[in-house]
């Protein structure tokens, strides 16, 4: 049992270092940034959203 533990993680260990294609700095970066604009998008998006469903509500609420 603990043999097949150990070359389990012999084989993780091989698989990340050997096998891994680990991204650039400016790849990373680049995601990064792609990450933190579609995250703003999306963010103002369900802010704009939320006022227009506030205003139609509170026009809703004064016909009443």
């Amino acid at each position: 049992m603990f043999k097949r533990f150990v070359n389990y993680c012999k084989e993780c260990y091989n698989e990340l270092a050997h096998k891994t294609t680990w991204p650039t700095y400016k790849e990373l970066s680049h995601s990064a940034m792609v990450v933190l604009s579609a995250s703003l998008i999306i963010a103002i998006v369900v802010f704009l959203m939320d006022v227009v469903f506030k205003n139609v509500m509170l026009f809703i609420y004064n016909l009443a």
